[in-house]
């Protein structure tokens, strides 16, 4: 009798265990920025979900753009697009309204990103603020004693071979800058007339000497300063902190023509499986704690002000949490492009010229 209840027992586990085995681990797959998945903060996530989080990087806006367009969009359950390409994934309707009730930390965000009216069509809200932060120009302090104070300093024949560009529309916005479009109406940078891209283009074949090559990825552009093959380039505060954390002798600063600067949000796409798991990495990832922890990664500044109280004096100062305000002014942030394909035409133009 008792091998009999030891042996129905047994098959009762076994039973239990085929089908816990059986049972798939939900997946949620994104198409993000590098640092945006992280294993420092993710796994917090998946194991509170018990689920999988599967992280593909784009090296560009245009190249998210692309994928989604390309019917890649079933494939991905949340993306990080750019202010620059956001409004124009959720007119095409690539990504899915939003239910605010569904992420209560929303209401915490800064009302200087959620007033913007980058990801709302017809009262709804297409995406959450998540990140934001400049394109400096980042510099080896062993070429430069000082900060450069101008981005003519990428020109300079003396830097022959020595200057990288992200391989990106922010380029030609950094060049119609140095040419002064910004001025005195700084959304102009994404409204050039032809004649003025056509000088954009002649500026930027000028700079094809200096450039040593032109960067996809963060890892790309840090690997080309350990390496000592540039000492100047236009880049991301992610860039910064890996070198610093790797003790190369790296600065970082914004120029006194200013410079542009990004908003990314989080959407979850239309074609999305997985959107109740997908609402809860939005809620999880614009969370105060949450927020801090991207920023130790990334250097960017959280969209949630409340990830503030969780930082040093000094951290809060390094991010510019003490000045907003100002800090932001010489930012033009992002915007829509209406002639996005004559801009890349553009700059296609421009990596193909020998």
């Amino acid at each position: 009798m008792m091998i009999r209840r030891l042996s129905t027992l047994s098959l009762l586990v076994a039973l239990s265990a085929f089908a816990s085995c059986g049972r798939k681990t939900p997946t949620l797959n994104l198409l993000v920025w590098e640092g945006y998945a992280d294993p420092s903060f993710v796994h917090a996530f998946e194991e509170e979900n018990h689920c999988r989080v599967s992280a593909s990087y784009m090296g560009s806006s245009d190249e998210l753009v692309a994928k989604l367009r390309g019917g890649s969009a079933g494939n991905y359950d949340v993306i990080s697009p750019s202010s620059d390409v956001a409004t124009s994934i959720a007119s095409a309707g690539l990504a899915a309204p939003l239910d605010l009730s569904k992420i209560p930390s929303y209401s915490q965000l800064s009302p200087q990103l959620t007033s913007l009216p980058l990801v709302r069509l017809k009262l709804q809200v297409y995406g959450v603020p998540f990140m934001w932060g400049p394109d400096p120009m980042i510099y080896d302090t062993t070429t430069f004693s000082a900060p450069p104070q101008s981005w003519n300093i990428l020109w300079d024949p003396k830097y022959r071979g020595k200057i990288s560009v992200w391989d990106d529309l922010s380029t030609v916005y950094m060049a119609a800058q140095v040419l002064g479009y910004d001025k005195p109406d700084s959304t102009q940078l994404y409204n050039l007339t032809d004649e003025q891209l056509e000088a954009v283009k002649k500026k930027l074949l000028e700079l094809k000497p200096n450039i040593r090559k032109m960067w996809s990825t963060g890892g790309e552009l840090t690997n080309l300063f350990q390496n000592h093959e540039i000492v100047a380039a236009m880049g991301w505060p992610l860039m910064t902190n890996q070198l610093r954390k790797a003790n190369y002798p790296v600065g970082e600063t914004i120029p006194k023509e200013n410079t542009t600067g990004w908003i990314d949000h989080l959407m979850i796409t239309a074609g999305s499986e997985n959107k109740d798991l997908a609402y809860k990495f939005l809620e999880y990832m614009v969370q105060a704690q949450t927020q801090k922890k991207v920023t130790d990664v990334t250097g960017y500044t959280p969209a949630n002000p409340q990830a503030a109280h969780l930082m040093t004096p000094d951290e809060i100062k390094g991010l510019h949490l003490d000045d907003v305000d100002n800090y932001q002014k010489r930012l033009y942030f992002w915007q829509n492009v209406p002639r996005r394909g004559k801009y890349n035409e553009i700059w296609n133009e421009v990596k193909a010229a020998q």
